[in-house]
C-alpha cells in the first residue's frame, strides 16, 4: 500500500497512476484540490486523503486514516511541494516560511510518522521528491532551493538510520517538468532550458513517475541513499 503526498496533480498524480498500475493500492494527499485528488482515487481504486503535511498532528491522522482504511504503508512518496519564487530581498518571512513547512518540514512530519512501523516489519520503501534545483540553484528559488537540498541530506541520513532494518529511502531530482508550474515560462526562458538539456526536450510527468516506481519496486532492493537524476541530462 502507498502514500502519496500532493498526489492530485502534476507528478504527483502521474505517481499514483503509475504505482497503481504497478499493483500497489494508493492513497492520494491533497491540501485542497478535492475535485482532482477524488477523480485520481477513482481512477486508480485507491482513496483521497486530505492533509496538510506541513503540519505534524495533520500528517500523524494522514497516516492513521490510511492504516485504518488501506492497512500498513508500504510506500511514502514525499512529493508534496510549493513554490513562492522571488529575489531574496524582497522575500518575506512567510514566503520562507510556507515553502519550508510544505517541502522539508512534510517530508519529516510523513517518514516519521510511517518509520516506526517499516521497522518493526523490515520493510519498507520511501522516495523523496527533491529537484535539480537542489543540486545547481536557481536565482529567485533560494527559499525553494534550500528546501530541495535539504531533502537530499535528509534522504541520504535516514537511508543509514533506517537501511540496518530493511528500509529503503532514495529520492528522484526531475529536471524541468512539464506542469501547471513550468507552463508560465517565457518562450526565451523555455527555449534556454532546451538548449541546455542534451535530449533537447522538457520532461514528462511520467518520466519522474516511472523512476520513482522503480525505486519502489523489489527490483530498486539493493538501492538505498540515492539521488536519481531525471532531468534529460541538464545536471552533467
Amino acid at each position: 500500500m502507498a502514500v502519496v503526498t500532493g498526489g492530485s496533480r502534476g507528478i504527483g498524480a502521474a505517481v499514483c497512476r503509475e504505482l497503481a498500475r504497478a499493483g500497489a493500492t494508493v492513497a492520494v494527499n491533497y491540501r485542497s484540490n478535492a475535485d482532482l485528488a477524488s477523480g485520481i482515487a477513482d481512477e486508480i481504486g485507491g482513496i483521497a486523503v486530505e492533509g496538510d503535511v506541513g503540519d505534524p498532528a495533520s500528517a500523524k491522522a494522514i497516516v492513521e486514516r490510511v492504516e485504518s482504511e488501506l492497512g500498513d504503508v508500504d510506500i511514502l512518496v514525499n512529493n508534496a511541494g510549493v513554490t513562492r519564487d522571488t529575489l531574496i530581498a524582497r522575500m518575506s518571512d512567510e514566503e520562507w516560511r510556507e515553502v519550508m513547512s510544505t517541502n522539508l518540514d512534510g517530508a519529516f512530519h510523513m517518514s516519521r510518522a510511517v518509520a516506526r512501523k517499516m521497522l518493526k516489519r523490515r520493510s519498507g520503501a520511501i522516495v523523496n521528491m527533491t529537484s535539480f534545483v537542489g543540486l545547481h540553484g536557481n536565482p529567485g528559488q533560494t527559499n525553494y532551493a534550500a528546501t530541495k537540498a535539504g531533502i537530499i541530506g535528509f534522504t541520504k541520513a535516514l537511508a543509514k538510520e533506517l537501511g540496518g532494518r530493511g528500509v529503503r529511502v532514495n529520492a528522484v531530482a526531475p529536471g524541468y517538468i512539464e506542469t501547471e508550474l513550468t507552463t508560465v515560462l517565457s518562450d526565451e526562458i523555455r527555449d534556454f532550458l532546451l538548449s541546455a538539456t542534451p535530449m533537447g526536450r522538457l520532461g514528462s510527468p511520467d518520466d519522474v513517475a516511472v523512476a520513482v516506481r522503480f525505486l519502489c519496486s523489489d527490483e530498486a532492493g539493493y538501492v538505498t541513499g540515492a539521488v536519481l537524476l531525471v532531468d534529460g541530462g541538464l545536471g552533467m
